[in-house]
């Protein structure tokens, strides 16, 4: 006889105003309804039947993917909440996804916690939480836990989005920004600076009309198609705030080697390169959401190309540079021009806002 009969669904609540009010964060009915509405509507394959303050796994489900638990959080602050190729939802769901992968580990359950501003268009947050599900439909990982709180207006700027990720890395996938050595190839997976371009354009602030789009993608297939090709990778990351160039000094910095790139391999958008030129920016500084830097020994480079040209999201994959023997934390360029220049760190931010 079963002591424990399985409860009926619960009917989910509905949100019936089209503002979001401070009442919406108050812990009561309209809160719930507002959770409800929003999030599990669209986080859910179906109404859960009940909702804890956690998240459950079973241990030995995630020990099947691996021997080690890879944890990241990240916080999504960008204007504006849409833009060509993506939204603030995809890529808070994208960028802790690829946080994850470019430590070698799958990608398997995410949490959404949202800060509000009160006034916010209820169906602004639906927009964005069906886009948060479908980009993790697509990635096949789940979003199972969050948080919502709301603000004042003027507190925050509708709407910030934290996610934490949770992934297995598997046994003999040992990757580390230290684990570079001179020799090391340096190769990226396609165009550079796609997603600062878009952000700034998408702001209107100078009426450029482009067609630029955000590169913004989940990359963990492309990287463990990667590591299947290329297993003895020695370094991934992703080249998000501060572009191409800080994520080089960050990989010269801790593994105590130089590296140097040419610029006439380094591999850019045209628009993307006078929109540089228009606006005295860097494209080495400008932002990514679906570019990573890999550091690969030279018996694995040509391996590691072919599976990254093969991927959808590796198409214009390039060899750009070597790490050295150099002054160990120094990048530099080799220019078109013939000389070489040095490729510091980024002071501060070019753009602001951008994820």
């Amino acid at each position: 006889m079963n002591m424990h009969p399985i409860p009926p669904p619960r009917a989910l609540g509905r949100v019936f105003v089209p503002m979001v009010t401070l009442a919406h964060g108050g812990g009561g009915k309209a809160m719930k309804d507002l959770i409800d509405d929003v999030f599990i509507s669209a986080f859910a394959n179906a109404a859960p039947q009940t909702l804890e303050d956690q998240a459950r796994f079973d241990l030995a489900g995630l020990a099947a993917h691996g021997d080690r638990l890879a944890f990241t959080t990240d916080s999504f602050v960008v204007d504006p909440l849409f833009f060509p190729g993506g939204d603030i939802g995809k890529l808070a769901v994208c960028g802790t996804i690829n946080d994850l992968a470019v430590g070698g580990a799958k990608p398997l359950y995410l949490s959404c916690a949202v800060v509000i501003e009160e006034g916010t268009e209820v169906e602004l947050l639906r927009r964005i939480a069906q886009s948060m599900a479908y980009a993790a439909r697509e990635a096949g990982v789940a979003i199972v836990t969050g948080d919502t709180k709301v603000v004042q207006r003027g507190a925050c700027d509708k709407i910030f989005i934290t996610t934490t990720g949770i992934g297995v890395i598997a046994p003999g996938v040992d990757l580390g920004v230290d684990r570079v050595r001179p020799g090391d190839g340096i190769l990226v997976n396609g165009l550079l600076g796609d997603h600062g371009a878009a952000i700034l354009c998408a702001r209107g602030d100078l009426a450029l009309e482009t067609a630029i789009e955000s590169d913004c993608a989940a990359l963990h297939g492309l990287i463990a198609a990667l590591l299947r090709a290329a297993p003895g990778a020695r370094c991934i990351r992703d080249a998000t705030r501060g572009g191409l160039a800080t994520v080089l000094n960050e990989i010269a910095d801790a593994s105590g080697v130089s590296i140097e790139i040419e610029e006439a391999l380094t591999p850019l958008r045209e628009e993307v390169r006078g929109f540089c030129e228009i606006l005295g920016l860097d494209p080495l500084y400008l932002a990514n959401e679906g570019k990573i830097v890999i550091a690969v020994p030279r018996d694995e480079i040509a391996a590691a190309l072919a599976a990254l040209g093969a991927h959808p999201l590796g198409e214009g994959s390039a060899l750009i540079g070597y790490a050295g023997c150099g002054e160990p934390g120094r990048v530099t360029m080799q220019t078109v021009f013939g000389g070489r220049r040095i490729v510091d760190m980024l002071v501060g931010e070019q753009l602001p806002r951008i994820c």
